[in-house]
């Protein structure tokens, strides 16, 4: 009876996925460079692939095990063989650290965890490639009620209206607020549209005596707090 060839190839990917997920699991993530960590999540949605040149092409193009999971979907679709499997493991390690931090944030006042907050909004729009600002919506206790999109717009640039977000926090029973915006362009400085938009959202609230607790803008890897400027 004939016997099959070994596939040196196969039996050697499923040796060095093994090797990996013995470091990952003695060692902890730290064990994983960001290849390892982009080869683990694609093998697990691409078990018949070997995906380490996905991995390697994936960082070669965005940089970063973080940056190639927060990369818009049309982008990764340019990847050779990546297709919906890869795309959606990708989004579901984002999704995953989105709803890590938000959980942080949620056990505590949120102005008692700012460092908590900070990596949450950080893991949510420092690499969005478009102005997006979200509006979050806190209890008499500072408790986080709602953390709400309000508007999206273009790289520099997103349209505001005050009175809907002060109907939004009437609609929430909301007690305070914090702003937050992101500035693609990586320098979290406010410009002088924000200070102004501020200012006009500030006023509205305080008819209804509603507290602005501060407004914080998202660069890339750094953020601007108006209240710690002196802005509020």
């Amino acid at each position: 009876m004939p016997v099959e060839p070994r596939n040196e190839a196969a039996e050697d990917a499923s040796g060095h996925r093994a090797r990996m997920r013995a470091r990952l699991l003695k060692a902890g993530p730290d064990a994983l460079n960001d290849q390892d960590l982009l080869e683990m999540v694609l093998f697990l949605a691409l078990p018949r692939r070997d995906t380490k040149p996905m991995a390697r092409d994936l960082l070669a193009r965005f940089r970063s095990f973080a940056a190639a999971v927060a990369a818009p979907e049309a982008d990764l679709a340019r990847v050779p063989g990546l297709g919906a499997a890869g795309i959606a493991a990708l989004k579901t390690v984002q999704a995953a650290a989105l709803r890590l931090a938000r959980a942080e944030i949620m056990e505590r006042p949120v102005l008692a965890g700012w460092e908590a907050l900070m990596a949450y909004l950080h893991a949510g729009l420092s690499r969005e490639k478009t102005e997006t600002f979200r509006v979050l919506f806190l209890d008499s206790r500072n408790h986080l009620l709602a953390d709400e999109e309000q508007s999206r717009g273009t790289v520099n640039h997103t349209p505001v209206y005050p009175r809907e977000i002060a109907k939004r926090a009437l609609e929430l029973a909301a007690a305070a607020l914090i702003l937050v915006h992101n500035h693609p362009s990586g320098d979290p400085t406010p410009s002088a549209a924000d200070i102004a938009m501020t200012e006009q959202i500030g006023a509205a609230l305080a008819a209804l005596s509603i507290v602005l607790h501060d407004h914080v803008i998202v660069g890339n890897g750094r953020w601007t707090s108006f209240r710690k400027e002196g802005l509020l």
